[in-house]
């Protein structure tokens, strides 16, 4: 998958499930439950036991789901992840030695951010989106659609508080797609391993997506005859 595709692929997808759990067992079990729920893509983040073998594994056992590495914070652990084949890197923060090598290993990467500045610095960098990250901490919708107002070109993705509750406003805000934990993969649905469960919420998030931009879309396609 090029970075153009994976580009589109986010934006029609729309939410990026992060797994974070205690065992490769619990992670194994967690992707499965996701896919099943109509989420072809996770994201494993690098704090997860020995979690550049299993995303080897979901990467031989599921050729059609996107699986990326999560919480990169180093040019070796990318390097790792890369040569398990993973299909994109991400973080919570900026490390642009990171950015630079996901580049020049034609990895599709998505860096944390925060503030505009630094937002600026990891697109030009070559970003293909930019996570904002913990999004909800600092105003939620309302600062993406902050950031958005200034910055339109730059996709933005909307992690950290995400929920049910405020996927849509996210959406409407203008995030390009959301980061979402606990509330696709709640603690208790793994501890008791509760597939349906999760199968149930990835569902749930696909129809969010799919509501949100059929609206934007009606909307976008008004503001056009308005003009």
């Amino acid at each position: 998958m090029n970075r153009e595709e994976f580009r589109a692929g986010i934006q029609r997808i729309g939410v990026i499930p992060a797994i974070r759990v205690s065992s490769p067992e619990e992670a194994l079990f967690a992707a499965e439950a996701i896919a099943r729920g109509g989420i072809p893509i996770v994201e494993l983040t690098m704090t997860v036991p020995k979690a550049v073998q299993i995303i080897a594994e979901l990467v031989r056992q599921n050729p059609g789901l996107m699986v990326g590495a999560g919480t990169v914070l180093d040019v070796e652990t990318a390097r790792q992840c890369v040569d398990a084949g993973v299909t994109f890197l991400t973080s919570t923060g900026l490390d642009l030695e990171v950015v630079e090598f996901a580049i020049s290993a034609r990895v599709p990467v998505i860096p944390g951010a925060l503030t505009p500045s630094e937002v600026i610095t990891a697109w030009k960098a070559g970003a293909d989106f930019v996570k904002i990250f913990p999004c909800t901490q600092v105003g939620g919708p309302s600062y993406i659609r902050a950031l958005r107002a200034p910055l339109p070109q730059i996709p933005l993705i909307a992690s950290g508080g995400v929920t049910q509750q405020n996927a849509p406003d996210f959406l409407n805000a203008g995030a390009a797609a959301l980061g979402v934990g606990r509330d696709l993969v709640p603690e208790e649905a793994i501890r008791l391993r509760k597939f349906d469960w999760i199968q149930e919420l990835a569902h749930r998030f696909v129809q969010m997506v799919e509501r949100a931009h059929s609206h934007n879309h009606t909307r976008s396609g008004a503001d056009r005859r308005e003009h």
